[in-house]
């Protein structure tokens, strides 16, 4: 096993991040492990890091809803591969995830091996999904469009979104990517027609519907 990888592990749970650094601990000889305990923290670390190998997201930290955070995330370094590690584990959210975008889903119950395998499989440029779970298909038919307009929507697009949703303004988002206003504009312009709908408010409703748990909704 090759090592000398760069991981950022986002979690608010210290006990769980100590947890994910043990289980890592084979990797990283040379670069090591950077932490975040909030979404912030994750995104700003994520963007610092060009060399960044893996990412391991928590769903439900401070400051992230739900999937909506995988979506933001993978808007600001698509190329970095993201493993989603939940307690929610239901075949709905690992589906989505993974459909979104995540390179794997490591459930909070798995065991040290587990998580060592998974990672492994994932670096080897592989997917890590729970075995012996039928991931079935998408029963909602919104949540199905949504995602499929969500998929179409390029990297840049993806992050002019995920800052829409951060309440940005146009010139902000051109000052943050280094781009002008009017390269915003048509960005927008994009997103809303890929989506559609009419206006950034609604853009932002529909990556918040991603974000939701539709298991604890109902239950």
């Amino acid at each position: 096993m090759p090592t000398g990888y760069k991981f950022v592990i986002a979690d608010d749970h210290p006990l769980f991040r100590g947890a994910l650094k043990q289980a890592l601990a084979g990797f990283t000889e040379s670069t090591g492990i950077l932490e975040a305990g909030d979404f912030d923290s994750a995104k700003a670390l994520i963007a610092a890091n060009d060399d960044v190998d893996l990412v391991l997201l928590d769903l439900s930290m401070p400051g992230a809803s739900g999937l909506s955070g995988l979506v933001s995330l993978r808007g600001v370094h698509p190329a970095v591969p993201m493993v989603v590690v939940s307690a929610h584990d239901d075949p709905e959210t690992i589906r989505r995830a993974l459909e979104l975008g995540a390179s794997g889903f490591i459930s909070k119950s798995a065991s040290m091996e587990e998580i060592r395998s998974g990672v492994e499989a994932v670096l080897a440029g592989g997917v890590a999904a729970p075995v012996g779970i039928d991931l079935g298909v998408e029963r909602d038919p919104e949540i199905s469009d949504l995602i499929k307009r969500l998929q179409s929507l390029t990297p840049q697009q993806t992050r002019v979104l995920s800052m829409l949703g951060e309440g940005l303004l146009n010139k902000q988002i051109a000052y943050e990517l280094d781009v002008s206003e009017a390269t915003i504009k048509a960005h927008v312009s994009a997103v809303l027609q890929k989506l559609g709908v009419d206006s950034r408010t609604q853009a932002v409703i529909l990556l918040s519907k991603i974000g939701t748990d539709p298991l604890q909704a109902s239950s």
